[in-house]
């Protein structure tokens, strides 16, 4: 069995996620989104805004800075190419994947409040749905006021339509025709979002759904565990595994081992190994390059947790901390806010991560330093921000200070 070093791993992983391919020289168009969104399958959608929305930035880190109208038009827009639906969690997925969804639509959420209000309420789920066939596309506060209301006083509440709406969500009978100025869904009905030929696509057996999603995650992740691959599109590893064992015996994977792993790993067969990786990124809380904690560690030796909802007392990094990578690396992260109202990019605190033994390629935290304060310039720039605010703390807070005085 074919045996890939740690550094190995790391350029394939990121190339895998497009982090190998050069930025655009000039203006980003259409055709770099999809090359990205080609490679990563999806975009991870999140409510929090202290930065900027999830989706927006995995693009940003690939490409820098573009205009994020690009990315609202592939998704909202006819004829759009992305739609929202369940795929890591709430998420933009190519329109080409909704007959691969179709099996975890037909089956019941695993919220169970969901299910029960579906199952005791029929009436009011036939209601909304054809209120929406009707009225689409709507938000649930635009059809809450014309509920009807029992003859015992009883009324259905703006809860209730909503938990029905998002119940018809996963099962696909209405979908998100796009987002309001305050980010709630407007919904409609697929046929007025999905292009024909999408709707019109035959439904592949579970298992054959399954694996295409395996594929894609496979594809997406260059070199894996099987329980990387599994939780790229959340699938129970009794499903991942027929279908990884079905893509090694196609010759599409190739089971290798990997230095430091006590599990096996896949080898996608279109996965590349560059040379080196070059650049500086900052990479979102919800980038699929570190969705799955365990692995992150595994293959950068970062470990890593969001920790938002950890009460600030507690915190360790920060409230949204933001790895840095640097070469083939994560060297360091740093908590961002943007105050949009001062026009200023905040920056609570920033760390730098140790070098591990033995490695003469570690920048040190001074070059780390240099680097993320010519990315911060960057991002402020993207977001609208004119100035960076210099680091609260953190143990890299001074050199970052010294390096962003002297970054125009």
């Amino acid at each position: 069995m074919e045996t890939l070093s740690a550094a190995q791993v790391r350029r394939i992983a990121l190339a895998a996620q497009g982090f190998a391919d050069p930025r655009p020289a000039g203006s980003v168009d259409v055709r770099h989104l999809r090359r990205v969104l080609g490679r990563i399958g999806q975009l991870q959608l999140d409510s929090v805004n202290v930065l900027m929305r999830a989706h927006y930035l995995p693009l940003y880190s690939r490409l820098g800075p573009y205009s994020r109208a690009l990315l609202d038009r592939v998704a909202y827009r006819p004829p759009r190419e992305l739609f929202e639906y369940w795929g890591h969690a709430a998420s933009l997925l190519p329109v080409s994947l909704q007959p691969a969804l179709r099996w975890r639509m037909a089956r019941d959420h695993s919220w169970g409040a969901i299910t029960r209000i579906s199952r005791s309420r029929p009436d009011l789920v036939r209601w909304v749905l054809d209120e929406v066939r009707t009225k689409g596309p709507v938000t649930a506060a635009d059809i809450e006021d014309d509920v009807p209301v029992r003859r015992d006083q009883w009324g259905w509440n703006w809860t209730e339509v909503k938990t029905v709406l998002e119940w018809l969500f996963w099962r696909g009978e209405v979908l998100t025709a796009t987002r309001d100025g305050t980010w709630a869904r407007v919904y409609d009905v697929p046929e007025r979002v999905l292009p024909r030929a999408v709707l019109d696509a035959p439904t592949p057996t579970p298992a054959e759904a399954q694996r295409t999603l395996v594929a894609t995650a496979a594809g997406a992740l260059g070199v894996a565990a099987d329980k990387d691959i599994a939780d790229y599109f959340r699938l129970s590893l009794t499903a991942a595994r027929p279908a990884i064992a079905d893509l090694v015996a196609a010759g599409e994977l190739r089971k290798v081992a990997v230095e430091g792993w006590t599990q096996p790993g896949y080898l996608h067969a279109d996965a590349r190994l560059p040379r080196r990786i070059a650049g500086a990124a900052l990479v979102s809380p919800f980038d699929p390059l570190v969705w799955e904690r365990a692995r992150t560690e595994r293959v950068f030796g970062f470990r890593y947790r969001i920790e938002i909802y950890v009460p600030a007392p507690q915190r360790v990094y920060g409230y949204y901390v933001l790895p840095f990578l640097m070469g083939d690396r994560l060297v360091g992260r740093v908590d961002l806010k943007a105050d949009r109202q001062a026009g200023v990019l905040r920056v609570p605190a920033a760390w730098v991560e140790p070098a591990p033994a033995r490695d003469r390629g570690h920048p040190t935290p001074g070059e780390v330093a240099e680097a993320l304060a010519v990315e911060l310039r960057r991002l402020a720039g993207w977001l609208g921000l004119t100035d960076v605010a210099p680091p609260d703390a953190g143990d890299l807070a001074d050199d970052l200070k010294r390096c962003l005085a002297g970054v125009p």
